[in-house]
């Protein structure tokens, strides 16, 4: 099988000078400075003394823990130690991927406890409110941009996705676990039907879809409430794909897929739902998707907004923004009503599901182990060096707290005829 080009592009262990480095192989055999050892103790000090050992090029442990049950991070050259200490966020990640920084037990575990040991360092935050703004600066999303970074990571191949995502619809967005035993396609159907329940959808009304993936949900609708659905994306393969699947499902009907951006959207319509698709808009666009939701919604219309969230206002992970999501950012609450009070939606129902993503992402993580050697073989060693940091890093943000999954239901302000309870979302 040919390799696709990997998106990475990051340089191999004997490439360090691309990073600016000395040379790793000979950075090994060098001997670690006391200033050297000093730092790394330094840098455990500012994570509270987390249960971890960091194992230098030299072979030697340094840890601050009296803990007898460590995790050992191995930095493997010198070079990796500096650009780790300049910029943790962003270097990492990259170094991880390319070997040059290796963990020896479990990585999640080990994601885990950097997470928390962050989250609640006063030194770590007092850095990210003064530094992190000056060197971490999210893509602008335009309309040119907005294409550019979708097709980066959507456009790796469905062949890709399909090997890790549910087989029916290929969501790529948080599922709905009502029993947390049920499989990843049981969950991916109930989060679909968890949405058309708040949206109450009925028998011949229109819904328009802002970010559409691989056309699952609209599909769903279509053949589960009979509604006619229009979605828009830009991810030209996704299109192809959702266009294909609803021909072969005989609901090319009552589907239109649109391969355009979102701000685009043109018609009016009963609902307007958006799964998955904030994360890609950017904050500083929120006021116009907010804009476009007001001139596409009929007066006693509704719509769902499906997002991942913070607890406040951050930007995303360096390395994240730069390697898998370029332009992603995930809003706080208080940022996400910026486009709802723009144009005086009344906010209905919120619900956090984060615990729902972490479990998604479990169900994600394993399939991916179990295909490594397939995506090895479409890319390199690398690149499923890379997802396994993305996909497990995912998963520890959601389960300590770092992020969340938040579903907005909203309407104009004067629509009464609501239901006076939740009880027919979960009957």
């Amino acid at each position: 099988m040919s390799k696709n080009k990997s998106f990475l592009s990051l340089p191999t262990e004997g490439q360090g000078a691309v990073l600016g480095d000395n040379n790793p192989a000979q950075s090994k055999k060098s001997r670690v400075t006391t200033m050297e050892r000093a730092l790394v103790r330094r840098l455990l000090q500012i994570l509270n003394k987390p249960a971890i050992a960091i194992v230098l090029w030299d072979g030697e442990p340094v840890t601050e823990s009296t803990a007898t049950d460590l995790i050992r991070m191995e930095i493997r050259d010198r070079g990796a130690l500096y650009k780790l200490l300049s910029h943790p966020n962003l270097n990492f990640g990259d170094l991880y991927s390319i070997g040059r920084i290796e963990i020896d037990g479990d990585l999640l575990a080990f994601l885990k406890m950097i997470y928390v040991a962050a989250a609640d360092s006063k030194k770590i935050s007092f850095l990210k409110k003064y530094v992190s703004d000056l060197i971490n600066k999210p893509r602008t999303n335009s309309l040119r941009g907005s294409k550019d970074h979708i097709n980066h990571h959507y456009d790796l191949g469905n062949d890709f996705y399909d090997l890790w995502l549910d087989q029916e619809y290929l969501q790529y967005t948080c599922a709905y676990f009502p029993d947390p035993e049920m499989s990843l396609e049981a969950a991916q159907k109930a989060k679909m039907e968890h949405v058309c329940r708040k949206l109450q959808l009925k028998s011949g009304e229109t819904v328009v879809e802002a970010g559409c993936g691989w056309g699952g949900l609209a599909r769903y609708m279509a053949r589960h409430y009979n509604v006619q659905v229009r979605s828009y994306n830009i991810s030209h393969q996704q299109i192809l794909y959702a266009r294909e699947r609803a021909k072969q499902e005989g609901l090319d009907h009552l589907i239109e897929y649109v391969e355009d951006d979102y701000r685009n959207i043109s018609g009016s319509y009963d609902v307007f739902v958006s799964v998955g698709m904030l994360e890609h808009v950017g904050k500083q666009n929120f006021r116009e998707l907010g804009e476009v939701m007001h001139r596409c919604l009929k007066e006693d219309g509704r719509g769902l907004i499906h997002s991942i969230g913070r607890n406040k206002p951050q930007l995303m992970n360096a390395w994240i923004e730069k390697r898998i999501f370029p332009g992603g950012y995930t809003p706080s609450i208080g940022e996400m009503m910026d486009i709802f009070e723009y144009r005086n939606f009344s906010v209905q129902d919120v619900e956090n599901l984060r615990l729902h993503y972490a479990k998604t992402l479990e169900h994600w993580s394993q399939r991916f182990e179990e295909n490594a050697n397939t995506v090895e073989d479409m890319y390199d060693a690398h690149f499923v060096r890379a997802w396994r940091l993305y996909l497990n890093g995912s998963i520890a943000a959601f389960s300590t707290g770092t992020l969340q999954l938040f579903q907005i239901m909203f309407t104009r302000p004067r629509k009464h005829d609501l239901p006076w309870s939740r009880e027919h979302i979960y009957k």
